[in-house]
């Protein structure tokens, strides 16, 4: 069966029985029908003083095309170690519909290892993306109205872009304020997608409701023409920004299929934002479960690097284990094996592309002291000698590995991992961030390029060194660094998969985001809108003549 037969041929739990489980009263949610709801605040109240379970992170090697299935392993992991008795709770992030309808599909797991209900989650869920693009957009709306009604707090730069949740190329640079109507002053502007937001960030890094409003308040939508920062707090923007976000600041519940609570907030993108769920979420699910797994986007380079030293330093958090998911095709794409013979077996491909997964492993180990394991998720084209040349390799340095069928047997194809990861997480680790905070704005970014990406060195665009001179002037260069690059290398350069030859860092941009409390770095050719491929996956999305969805996976 296909992933959306699987997940319709499986009879769902009540939401509120699936909360009960885990000890939330039905009155302490809001119900979007049977399958899906929202947990009330007073739940973390409730259970603050009660002591956190163990959080375990599960991040991958670079993305390929191929998929290397992390949501997939999560939902897996959490599965296995509720069949092996443990009280496990999932804490995941909200798909968007760029990718839905661009080049991923559905982000809801696959196979036997998916949460749902699956349509729902991949498409409008509970309206948290929405929100955040209104919010965003009213505060647009709302600086422009400004500035027509006078420009009292003296506009003569904007900053602050418009935001639509879908890949749509075509608004990265536009013209607005056409209409030749009085007033109106034309100007260039440009649109994000909704999960690069800096209301995405804050939302996702806020601790509460009161935190979101002060963060909203401090948001540099402009600056005057002596370079002082107008915030949304001077438009008086935070009130009616937070009543649209007051709904969707509240985590939702849902399950796996196999009735696993999960916990589903927040999404901003790894490769362009901070790529972690909600600090709310996060912190929830350590109160409800003995064990927590939570994931990070893209590799370990970009999601669990911006987990490590943006969420956990924000929040006070720090992994107990982490696992790092890959697959034996997509290592042998890493090392330069063309797409069309990755089913044939091949140890030096393998070799190759086991670079990719070393590079990754040594960080989380040696960079941040993290207590490591590699989990591959097994396809039937994987070969003993393969396999036996990864568990040499990995043996080497002391990493465990297995080998993970959840996809095909749910739970119990990820019962090995379950065992390994409770025995991990009780050994003693000491977790370190990759810089220092006191650190200046360069030697932070050198930091996470050198150390993390293997480059030799950063070069800056004058463009990004004028803005980096301004941050400092502002007193926010103590900062952390987010930086957006490619996710498809350890490089900026997306072709540059096997890194052999020395490379430096290119920073084209830096940008201030003053209430998520983080400087973006852009680098390389990334972009904050993405475009959509040549075959979008929205061309294969459908209603059939029952009125079912097909085409999300």
């Amino acid at each position: 069966m296909e992933d959306i037969e699987i997940a319709r041929n499986t009879k769902l739990e009540k939401i509120s029985k699936i909360a009960e489980n885990i000890g939330i009263n039905e009155e302490e949610l809001e119900q979007y029908g049977k399958y899906k709801a929202k947990i009330s605040p007073s739940v973390y109240e409730r259970l603050k003083n009660k002591k956190n379970g163990k959080l375990i992170l599960v991040t991958a090697i670079n993305p390929t095309p191929l998929g290397e299935g992390k949501t997939t392993m999560a939902i897996g992991l959490a599965d296995g170690l509720r069949k092996i008795g443990k009280n496990a709770v999932l804490a995941l992030r909200e798909p968007s519909l760029g990718p839905v309808f661009g080049i991923k599909g559905g982000a809801t797991g696959g196979g036997h290892s998916q949460i749902a209900p699956m349509e729902d989650i991949n498409l409008h869920f509970t309206g948290d993306i929405h929100a955040i693009t209104s919010a965003n957009n009213l505060l647009s709306a709302m600086v422009d109205n400004h500035i027509y009604f006078g420009n009292e707090l003296g506009f003569d730069r904007v900053v602050w872009k418009r935001c639509v949740d879908l890949n749509d190329r075509q608004l990265r640079k536009v013209n607005t304020g056409l209409s030749e109507e009085k007033n109106i002053v034309p100007r260039m502007d440009g649109f994000d997608i909704s999960v690069a937001s800096e209301i995405m960030a804050i939302f996702c890094l806020a601790s509460d409701i009161n935190d979101l409003k002060r963060r909203i308040g401090n948001i540099i939508v402009g600056y005057t023409k002596d370079n002082k920062p107008i915030t949304a707090k001077d438009l008086q923007a935070e009130g009616a920004m937070t009543v649209l976000l007051k709904d969707a600041i509240n985590p939702n519940i849902v399950q796996s299929l196999e009735k696993t609570p999960a916990i589903v907030h927040g999404g901003p993108f790894a490769n362009i934002a901070h790529g972690c769920n909600s600090v709310i979420a996060t912190k929830l699910a350590l109160k409800l479960g003995d064990y927590v797994i939570t994931e990070a986007g893209f590799g370990a380079d970009l999601g669990a690097e911006k987990f490590l030293d943006i969420k956990c330093r924000k929040a006070n958090l720090k992994p107990d284990a982490v696992v790092c998911v890959a697959t034996i095709k997509a290592l042998k794409y890493h090392g330069g094996m063309p797409k069309e013979e990755l089913a044939n077996e091949s140890l030096e491909y393998l070799e190759k592309g086991f670079k990719n997964l070393e590079r990754h492993v040594d960080n989380l180990k040696n960079s941040y002291g993290l207590n490591v394991i590699v989990a591959i998720n097994k396809y039937v084209q994987d070969t003993p000698a393969e396999i036996n040349l990864l568990k040499e390799k990995l043996n080497e340095k002391g990493i465990e590995l297995s080998l993970v069928e959840s996809w095909e047997k749910g739970g119990e194809g990820a019962e090995d991992l379950a065992e390994k990861i409770v025995k991990l997480v009780e050994k003693p680790y000491e977790f370190k961030f990759s810089y220092d905070l006191e650190e200046s704005m360069e030697e932070k970014i050198k930091d996470i390029c050198t150390k993390i990406y293997g480059a030799e060195n950063v070069e800056y665009t004058e463009e990004a060194q004028k803005h980096m001179e301004e941050i400092k002037k502002l007193g926010y260069d103590k900062l952390p660094i987010c930086i957006a690059k490619t996710q498809y290398s350890f490089s900026d350069d997306a072709k540059n998969l096997l890194c052999e030859e020395p490379f430096n860092i290119h920073v084209q941009d830096i940008v201030l985001r003053a209430g998520a409390e983080f400087i973006v770095v852009l680098t390389g050719k990334i972009m904050t809108m993405p475009g959509l491929p040549r075959i979008p996956a929205a061309e294969k999305i459908d209603l059939d003549e029952n009125g079912n969805i097909v085409g999300i996976f």
